[in-house]
């Protein structure tokens, strides 16, 4: 099976951000022959803070992700956290992913089923890997023909994750398609003052453990300057960092 990549910032702040990941995703497959799918959100609507940036909107942020995808002839992943917006956002996207405290929300799984994209559901800090083929169940009834589950973690007290790789070979035993959100994992929800914090040093071994436990698919946020990105900021890895990182998991 092949390989399933993701990696882009994690919200949409500019068209030059968007066009500089974008390009090194290019140069990136170019040399190691992958396929990643661009990813950004046009709204962070689960952000610590009310003052925190959330993004360009609906609107504005899909037709930026449309330009990337017809500049760059990358495929285009993005979030969605209400009903409503599946239908726009599949309109674009080839695909649609459900933030992990939304992984429960029958009515998001089956909108974002019912728009026939590939639909990325991602594990809630608070459930177990078996415990996800129930959000999978729904998408599939809904009619869903490709769902993908990803790994970020799970809530350790207050304001840490933990990984349990062990949930990986748990659900790729349902799914054939297991991600490892190697960014997310790595965060301290909340613990920044007002604002999530984590420690990125840890984003390549999070990849080569997951790969140890069976992952499909690896997940990366980057920027080319992550401590002056707008969201998630202490977690997403430098962009230029990316291109070895892949090469090792490649290998």
């Amino acid at each position: 099976m092949k390989t399933t990549l993701i990696a882009g910032p994690c919200v949409i702040e500019s068209a030059e951000l968007l066009d500089t990941v974008a390009a090194k995703l290019v140069e990136i497959n170019k040399k190691l022959g992958t396929d990643i799918i661009f990813k950004a959100s046009f709204d962070k609507a689960n952000r610590t803070s009310v003052s925190s940036f959330r993004g360009p909107g609906i609107d504005h942020g899909l037709l930026m992700l449309s330009n990337v995808k017809s500049k760059y002839g990358l495929r285009v992943l993005t979030d969605i956290h209400e009903s409503w917006q599946a239908a726009p956002a599949g309109q674009v996207c080839d695909v649609l992913q459900i933030p992990a405290f939304l992984c429960r929300q029958t009515d998001l799984l089956t909108a974002a089923a019912r728009t026939g994209r590939i639909v990325n559901i991602k594990k809630a800090q608070f459930l177990s890997g078996n415990d996800m083929r129930y959000p999978l169940e729904k998408a599939l009834d809904a009619g869903a023909t490709e769902v993908w589950l990803t790994e970020r973690g799970n809530m350790m007290g207050y304001n840490n994750l933990v990984v349990d790789f062990r949930n990986i070979p748990d659900m790729l035993a349902f799914c054939p398609t297991v991600i490892m959100d190697c960014t997310h994992s790595v965060q301290r929800p909340g613990n920044a003052g007002g604002k999530t914090g984590g420690d990125r040093r840890f984003v390549p071994l999070m990849a080569m453990a997951a790969k140890a436990f069976g992952a499909t698919g690896f997940f990366f946020e980057v920027h080319p300057t992550p401590d002056q990105g707008l969201s998630d900021a202490a977690n997403m890895l430098e962009l230029d960092a990316l291109y070895d990182v892949i090469a090792k998991l490649m290998k």
